[in-house]
């Protein structure tokens, strides 16, 4: 009879943590359980899902242990696997994020630019405060690190805790994977060997072949030039709403920079800014979206859940973006050398590029963790990119250590994202303004 395994969700009360769920109960022949813990810092967001969470693993198994716990000890005591996706400051400080750049005409979004910098400033703390809790109370744990915005979070774990069982992961390639498997037509994106790097959220695929080790990257490429990553006839229900679709037609414009790879869809940030402000409403930005609509869908039904008392019938889904987790406890555990794109220190992977960094890139994980896949050397316009976009990142820990006013103005400047170190300064005041008690003093 197989193991079976402990696991502490950290930031528990997240509108994902039901899809992590029920993703969970559905591979319990893959990765069997014995505990699911739910543990978050704010009581009341968490208990909105806990109930439903408990009804869910109990109608599934009830000889799975379920807990929700705002207590770092009972929540880190006896765990195989942390799963982190914690959020630090919620969504209102997610708004803020957003709106503060485009009241200077720059792009607001949640992971890139200045957005992203202000979230990395809040949520470095808060992932390293979890990672001390692990050690502390489960040292042979695994933490599957997927909390925001995830390149600065990993390059401070690189740097403050070089030692720790924390793999960094993202899970924007598989959603973009499940879309070029479409396609191609293919049934699933397992079916698909690719090779891929990058920084997180700020990449391109090289290849994607078939198991016979058939090419298929010309035929996705052909494809995009025309529809981007859009299906031919296209239904837009599928999208939750317009922005996914846009995004998807977008990648049409961002192939033909460079018709030899394909990039991650988060690239038109980068590329595109003046298109993306031209699109966004500076008084209803993404986070309110979600505010209004899986917010609310989700916490509705975990209300419908809990006084109903079954969760027989229910709206909510697995989510696919949850699978790399079980794919990645899932090869941890049995040493089942999958392969998986994960955030690690390059060392030598791209012949060209800084050992230091931390970058995107194909992995063989295994019961010891991972062996990254060797890249080689990448092309000019690509380094230079990830170049200047690594030293942001950088950057921002170096102000997070070092409190140093500075150091996040010069991440800031560097962005491509932002015009000028003028409007980098505007930006930088207002989130200080705003980001008290959450970022450290920046002298």
């Amino acid at each position: 009879m197989k193991e079976r395994f402990s696991i502490v969700i950290a930031g528990g009360g997240s509108t994902y943590t039901p899809e992590i769920i029920l993703m969970l109960l559905d591979n319990l022949d893959k990765l069997p359980l014995r505990a699911i813990k739910l543990y978050d810092n704010d009581e009341e967001r968490q208990n909105k899902v806990a109930k439903a969470c408990e009804i869910l693993v109990k109608e599934k198994d009830s000889s799975i242990d379920f807990i929700a716990t705002t207590d770092p000890e009972t929540a880190y005591t006896d765990v195989d696997f942390c799963l982190a996706h914690i959020r630090v400051g919620q969504l209102p400080m997610r708004e803020l994020d957003e709106k503060i750049p485009l009241k200077y005409g720059v792009v607001g979004q949640e992971t890139c630019g200045p957005g992203g910098i202000a979230y990395g400033m809040r949520s470095i703390a808060g992932v390293l405060e979890n990672i001390e809790y692990m050690e502390k109370y489960s040292p042979n744990c695994w933490m599957l690190n997927y909390s925001n915005p995830a390149a600065i979070v990993a390059e401070a774990c690189r740097r403050i805790k070089p030692n720790a069982r924390v793999i960094n992961i993202c899970d924007m390639p598989i959603g973009m994977e499940h879309n070029i498997a479409e396609i191609l037509g293919f049934k699933s994106r397992k079916e698909m060997d690719i090779r891929y790097f990058g920084l997180n959220h700020f990449g391109w695929w090289t290849s994607i072949k078939d198991k016979e080790g058939n090419e298929h990257i010309h035929r996705l490429i052909d494809h995009q030039l025309k529809y981007g990553n859009c299906a031919v006839n296209d239904d837009p229900s599928k999208y939750s709403d317009n922005s996914w679709q846009e995004t998807a037609r977008k990648v049409k414009d961002l192939v033909q920079i460079d018709p030899t790879m394909t990039p991650s869809s988060y690239l038109q940030y980068y590329l595109y800014p003046d298109d993306m402000v031209a699109h966004s409403d500076p008084n209803y930005t993404r986070a309110n979206q979600v505010i209004d609509g899986r917010e609310k869908r989700v916490f509705t039904e975990c209300k419908r859940i809990e006084e109903k008392g079954t969760a027989k019938d229910t709206s909510l889904e697995i989510g696919i973006h949850a699978e790399f987790i079980v794919d990645l406890a899932t090869a941890l555990a049995y040493n089942t050398h999958e392969r998986m794109l994960l955030i690690v220190e390059n060392n030598g992977a791209i012949e060209n590029f800084p050992a230091d960094a931390m970058v995107e890139i194909p992995c063989i994980v295994g019961k010891d963790g991972y062996e990254a896949l060797s890249i080689g050397k990448i092309p000019t316009f690509q380094k230079g990119l990830m170049e200047q976009q690594v030293a942001v990142e950088k950057l921002v820990v170096d102000a997070w250590q070092e409190g140093s006013y500075n150091k996040l103005w010069q991440a800031l400047t560097l962005s491509k994202i932002v015009p000028s170190a003028n409007v980098a300064k505007k930006i930088l005041d207002d989130f200080i303004e705003v980001n008290k008690g959450y970022w450290p003093e920046l002298k």
